[in-house]
């Protein structure tokens, strides 16, 4: 039997080694990629999708695997998460995210301590955040669930080059990215911004989720 402390450690771990996939693989890519800016987001790329397809299979069975505030909030909307629980999914996802910097920094020899500098502002960005957490959260919501880990890791892929944002989708990833002074950091200023923008799109997201209807299922082969 799953208990609190099972799926609060397993949030917490969960969005830690998220971080430390999506930071470390953007200081190796930066150090290889010979100043191709290309280069590096495509490595990056890769390591978050196919970090992120086997986080979720790991965890989702033990936390339900979020990671991400934005995710917890819809799925307290929906019922599927205790409202008193929120508050403490969101902490330790905050958590997690921080200390996944800081391990991502140590694996590298750099400063485990910093902040970025990296200024990620402007309504494109801001549109971009929106529109990439409100797909995800479609991602989410209408997956079949077998095919969810693949489903919400191949997006978080495409995103990453259709958004002007390179598709954070996530709070506790812009909290998390804002104490690395690496490829995939962003300046503390420019946080809030972002929040507001994922929050949104979460919302817009479980919005047309609701006037999509319920999903169609294929119905089973005869036996």
């Amino acid at each position: 039997m799953t208990t609190l402390t099972n799926r609060l450690l397993g949030e917490g771990v969960g969005t830690a080694l998220l971080l430390a996939v999506v930071i470390g693989s953007g200081v190796m890519a930066e150090r290889l990629a010979g100043g191709n800016s290309a280069v590096a987001l495509l490595a990056n790329t890769l390591a978050t999708v196919f970090g992120l397809f086997v986080l979720i299979e790991v965890f989702g069975p033990v936390s339900g695997a979020h990671f991400n505030p934005a995710v917890s909030l819809v799925m307290a909307l929906r019922g599927e998460l205790p409202w008193v629980l929120l508050a403490l999914y969101v902490l330790v996802q905050l958590a997690g995210a921080a200390c996944g910097a800081w391990l991502a920094h140590a694996m590298f020899d750099l400063p485990i301590l910093q902040w970025s500098t990296k200024v990620r502002a402007g309504q494109g960005q801001w549109i971009a955040e929106a529109v990439a957490t409100a797909g995800l959260l479609l991602v989410i919501l209408r997956a079949p669930a077998a095919k969810v880990s693949a489903m919400v890791a191949a997006y978080i892929g495409a995103a990453y080059w259709f958004t002007a944002s390179t598709s954070f989708a996530n709070p506790a990833a812009a909290f998390g990215r804002m104490f690395s002074d690496s490829f995939a950091g962003i300046a503390p200023g420019s946080v809030p911004g972002f929040v507001a923008a994922q929050i949104a799109g979460a919302l817009l997201g479980l919005a047309l989720h609701g006037l999509l209807g319920r999903p169609v299922r294929a119905p089973a082969p005869d036996r």
